[in-house]
């Protein structure tokens, strides 16, 4: 009896052991499998970033839906402030007051290093530059403020006695922008209009006393460029000799206003190839001449 308690004993011990072995095994499957599955989940994440981290750096819309659908959304949820905010607290901190270069330096370190903004930018600058030296205009139009950052690379270059007036229709970025101008110090020579254009385009005359435009330079809304521009021509705003400039005509893209402008005979036009403000993504600029 006691051999048969001892061998039962034994059997039952060795039943449990198997068991203990199947259960601990079976656990070690899931986990592998679990590992495995979750191996696989990372790669994937890993490769879609992979894939988007180039699509970033190459394509535009990809570029632009990550800076300004996701990250800029994300971070002002987290930091409680605007991105043109957070721009105009660098240039606050970092640039020399009064000097416009100083400001300008400091708008492109933080928008190439930091955050993606919708400047004109470094690159396309240069021609922003060319073109107003050669103007030298009296009086300047610019559509579509943003944070300043043009209005004071244009006012930078204006004689003695000529005068920038400068767009905006949304009331935020007019407030940065206004901050931005007078810390640069060009105020005396920049009026900043807060509007839609198409509403202050036909007051120029009568409520801001400009007789005609020597230079005007186009950067708001895309689908404005074509309006704003024949409404320029309807209110007698252009003389023989006015230069227009437009910015982002490949990208975003401005189509219907290089159809417009390419195959008007009242226009001359020049292609300015180029890259998208602080991207390698392609862009351009167009320069076209009002003959009158």
């Amino acid at each position: 009896m006691r051999l048969l308690d001892s061998y039962s004993i034994k059997s039952t011990s060795e039943q449990h052991r198997k068991r203990s072995e199947g259960k601990a095994s079976a656990v070690l499957r899931k986990m592998l499998e679990s590992s495995s599955v979750l191996l696989f989940i990372v790669f994937i994440l890993l490769f879609v970033l992979l894939v988007f981290g180039v699509l970033i750096r190459k394509n535009g819309t990809a570029a632009l839906f990550w800076n300004e659908i996701i990250r800029e959304k994300i971070t002002n949820f987290i930091m409680n402030q605007s991105k043109e905010q957070r721009i105009l607290n660098f240039v606050l901190q970092n640039a020399v007051r009064g000097d416009p270069c100083s400001v300008l330096d400091t708008i492109d370190k933080y928008c190439s290093q930091k955050e993606w903004a919708m400047n004109v930018g470094d690159e396309k600058g240069l021609i922003l530059d060319k073109t107003v030296e050669e103007v030298n205009p009296s009086v300047a139009l610019e559509l579509g403020t943003y944070c300043g950052y043009s209005a004071v690379r244009i006012a930078r270059l204006l004689k003695a006695g000529a005068y920038l007036l400068t767009v905006e229709f949304n009331p935020e970025f007019a407030a940065i922008a206004k901050q931005m101008i007078e810390f640069a110090g060009v105020q005396d020579k920049v009026k900043l209009l807060e509007g839609p254009s198409e509403e202050i385009i036909p007051q120029l005359k009568k409520k801001y006393e400009v007789d005609t435009l020597d230079f005007v330079f186009l950067d708001h809304w895309k689908d404005r460029y074509t309006p704003d521009t024949i409404l320029l021509q309807e209110c007698n705003l252009l003389r023989k000799g006015s230069v227009l400039l437009a910015d982002n005509i490949i990208f975003p893209g401005a189509p219907e206003f290089l159809n417009y402008i390419r195959n008007n005979p009242h226009f001359q036009c020049t292609n300015y190839p180029s890259h998208l403000e602080y991207m390698k993504v392609g862009d351009a600029m167009e320069k076209a001449v009002f003959l009158g």
